[in-house]
């Protein structure tokens, strides 16, 4: 295969002044948006997720016959797409894939709306579909010449799909792709010779009304992957109805979302039409396998002396420690490093990639402690974390109420993969209500333990 881009884009860093505090607000209020962690997922992801819930499948005519596959070479694909699909590492199809395959494959096509969390599958389902298209022109001479377009809401997600493009596709020799990204200039009426163009929808429009390099009624299959994110970032979701609008009528239509919210539905219904609907949900975070304790510790150097009895104590794989803001952060950092420890630390002023690159190294072990901030609570899939520190609590804006969603989603970085885990909160005596109110909402119990206590410490290990 071959394929036309441009250098890893990063964030540009935006210079702010020596305000200290509003800056800490920041961090502190701060949440990762979607795309950012939608693509840290992908670059972090080892494995697929595995989905213990049902595939939900909706159709226009219920009498329609639907199938399943177990294995890929059950679908009709060309040898060179089976060695890639292994290439790519997946030896059977996944929960969603199992359903989505066949349907995206089928023959005369049909539309699609597939609906599961990251990880599961997705890109791979539509880039298969992709390059079966595109390469069927000896059997179907309908489809020759054809093209494939793919929407992705921001660049660096749309090099993501081309690089699963490429790994499956491998073993195309006569399939290219071409990416509609900013800053990859082509000349002007310049017919694309790619049969496959990725890109983000305005760039996307440009190259297809503006500059006239792609002809839209020779597409045939047409994918907007993460249709929440585009719903969520400014004029996506009209541009990317612009393009579908033009295309012709027998184009294939894929779209793919992590979530379904009354939003996302309305989206996809104005998209695609006469539509599969294929939903699988997200397994839910719980607590059950959880113990929870709280130490009172009025000042930073109780909570990480506290903190040093933990590790006195406690046999600790690898541990993350949650702050609340980039100043704690930084100062822990600092005194774990000075004690022995091998510390990392996430926040929200490193680049997608930065983030990736700190996470895969703890992954990795070459770091035993991950110190993070509320931008990084979610995403964090590691089999040796047993112990989760909360430094300080997760509060609301309005400071007297915790925030339960990024509570739930730090401590549920242990306990991951049906392991029992330990979660440890320090808290100041004035804010044991917030405790109080964590245990009534989640119906839980978080026992209090004096940090001080070696004995009572060192009886969690049983």
């Amino acid at each position: 295969m071959a394929a036309e881009r441009g250098g890893w884009w990063e964030r540009p860093q935006h210079r702010r002044g020596w305000r200290e505090e509003p800056e800490e607000e920041e961090e502190e209020q701060r949440r990762e948006h979607p795309a950012e962690s939608s693509l840290l997922n992908k670059l972090i992801r080892m494995s697929l997720v595995e989905s213990s819930q049902k595939v939900e499948i909706l159709q226009q005519d219920p009498s329609s016959p639907l199938c399943s596959i177990k294995s890929f070479e059950q679908l009709p694909l060309k040898e060179e797409l089976l060695q890639g699909i292994y290439m790519a590492g997946f030896n059977r199809p996944s929960k969603i894939q199992e359903q989505a395959l066949p349907i995206v494959l089928a023959y005369p096509p049909q539309n699609l709306i597939a609906q599961s969390q990251s990880g599961t599958g997705k890109t791979a389902a539509f880039v298969l579909a992709m390059l079966s298209r595109v390469s069927a022109a000896e059997k179907y001479p309908q489809f020759s010449p054809s093209k494939c377009l793919c929407l992705a809401p921001t660049y660096e997600l749309a090099l993501q799909t081309g690089n699963v493009v490429e790994t499956i596709g491998k073993f195309c020799a006569d399939i290219k792709v071409a990416y509609a990204v900013q800053g990859n200039r082509v000349p002007q009426g310049v017919a694309l010779e790619e049969q496959i163009v990725i890109g983000t929808p305005g760039t996307m429009l440009d190259w297809c009304f503006k500059r006239g390099l792609v002809d839209v009624k020779k597409i045939k299959v047409f994918v907007l992957d993460e249709a929440d994110i585009m719903i969520d970032m400014q004029g996506l979701s009209c541009q990317s109805i612009r393009i579908q609008k033009a295309l012709p009528k027998d184009c294939q239509m894929l779209l793919f979302s992590a979530t379904f919210k009354e939003a996302v539905r309305a989206f996809t219904m104005r998209i695609v039409s006469n539509a599969i609907v294929i939903k699988l949900r997200e397994d839910e975070l719980t607590l059950s396998n959880i113990r929870q304790y709280f130490f009172i510790c009025e000042s930073q150097e109780e909570k990480y002396r506290a903190l040093c009895n933990i590790y006195g104590c406690v046999t600790i794989g690898q541990a993350v420690v949650f702050c609340q803001t980039r100043r704690s952060a930084s100062w822990l950092a600092a005194e774990m490093s000075q004690d022995g420890h091998q510390v990392a630390m996430l926040t929200a002023e490193l680049t997608v990639p930065q983030r990736a690159d700190i996470t895969q190294r703890f992954r990795e072990g070459k770091e035993k402690v991950l110190i993070v901030t509320n931008v990084c609570a979610r995403g964090i899939d590691v089999q040796q974390v047993t112990i989760v520190v909360n430094f300080s609590l997760p509060t609301s804006r309005r400071r007297n109420e915790p925030d339960f969603e990024t509570y739930l989603h730090r401590i549920g970085r242990t306990g991951r993969f049906g392991k029992k885990g330990i979660a440890f909160s320090m808290v100041e005596s004035c804010n044991v209500g917030l405790v109080h109110k964590i245990e009534e909402y989640f119906q839980t119990k978080i026992k209090e333990l004096d940090p001080d206590d070696m004995d009572e410490l060192e009886r969690l290990e049983n």
